[in-house]
């Protein structure tokens, strides 16, 4: 399966906010929360690490874009 070509630094933008947002859960779900809304948290901060783990898949992963030299005459 082929996916769209995503420009590296939007990947990076999204890699950075998908690790602070699961870092924040997942000390928010373990440390502040009270009662069992702090597993949720916690879960969704999960999520959101591996969301980030798939976007530097994806970076890492993705074919550079070849501009073609015929278009450019």
């Amino acid at each position: 399966m082929q996916l769209k070509y995503i420009p590296p630094k939007k990947l990076k933008v999204l890699i950075i906010m998908f690790f602070v947002a699961a870092a924040f859960g997942i000390f928010v779900g373990l440390v502040i929360a009270k009662g069992g809304q702090g597993f949720y948290i916690t879960l969704l901060g999960v999520v959101n690490l591996c969301l980030g783990g798939f976007m530097a898949y994806l970076l890492m992963t993705q074919k550079p874009k070849v501009r073609d030299s015929r278009k450019r005459k």
